[in-house]
């Protein structure tokens, strides 16, 4: 008799986990939202159209450049970006990845909030966001990132600053941007900054045109702007002179 009993508690315990599996097979397939596929209607890039051609100011607003940069950056990009449609589902363009890394670059907002502005998951902006901040860093770092590497560099940097704006010997104009992020694991206060948060500290140098020239990113936000500058390049630069 215990052994009928242990035999169909065995047999009750092997269906209930199979139900389990088949429930959870289910929900899996639905892989995206309804709303999310038809990202084109519900999301932002309907909107950014319109904007673009009866509102040129609010584009501007909304990514924080015109359209005419936003399609220059895209073309420069897209080969990096651009990924191929599938059988199962159509890729998310590279105008939609760089309209989504822009948002995020203009508002600071969570993947979790941009998925509803997007309609993409947050998942995939973990991805997208990242992978299309370094293929615009690979685009134009050459171009628009150009630290002086010589006295004559250094000397045109001065020159602009005296003509413009009547400050003598300037280098650059220097300031630090805390960007608030969740602390490492066991890091302590490393990155609790004098604002009552946690953060990392973006330091840029831009010259008298406002273009930037050199940028240090990723020190704890403990650190003053002073403190971080002395552990760079352009400080290296600065107190061993250019030969």
């Amino acid at each position: 008799m215990y052994k009928i009993k242990q035999h169909k508690l065995k047999v009750a315990l092997c269906m209930a986990v199979q139900i389990n599996f088949i429930n959870n097979k289910r929900k899996r397939s639905i892989w995206v939202k309804k709303w999310m596929e038809d990202r084109n209607k519900y999301g932002h890039m309907p909107l950014l159209k319109e904007l673009r051609q009866d509102y040129p100011s609010d584009f501007k607003n909304y990514l924080r450049m015109d359209f005419d940069t936003f399609n220059i950056l895209l073309e420069l990009i897209s080969p990096i970006i651009s990924k191929q449609n599938t059988k199962m589902r159509e890729s998310i363009s590279a105008e939609e990845r760089l309209a989504a890394t822009l948002r995020y670059l203009a508002t600071g907002r969570s993947n979790e909030d941009l998925k509803f502005s997007t309609g993409i998951s947050p998942s995939s902006l973990c991805y997208i966001i990242p992978e299309t901040c370094k293929a615009i860093y690979q685009v134009l770092k050459e171009t628009y990132l150009k630290f002086p590497k010589t006295k004559d560099d250094w000397c045109q940097v001065a020159s602009d600053f005296k003509n413009q704006w009547q400050f003598i010997n300037y280098g650059g104009a220097l300031d630090g941007k805390h960007i608030r992020i969740v602390p490492p694991p066991h890091s302590g206060a490393q990155y609790y900054n004098y604002k009552n948060f946690y953060s990392i500290v973006l330091l840029a140098l831009v010259n008298a045109n406002y273009e930037f020239i050199y940028i240090d990113v990723g020190k704890n936000g403990r650190h003053s702007d002073g403190g971080i500058l002395e552990y760079t390049e352009f400080y290296d630069k600065l107190t061993k002179g250019i030969k």
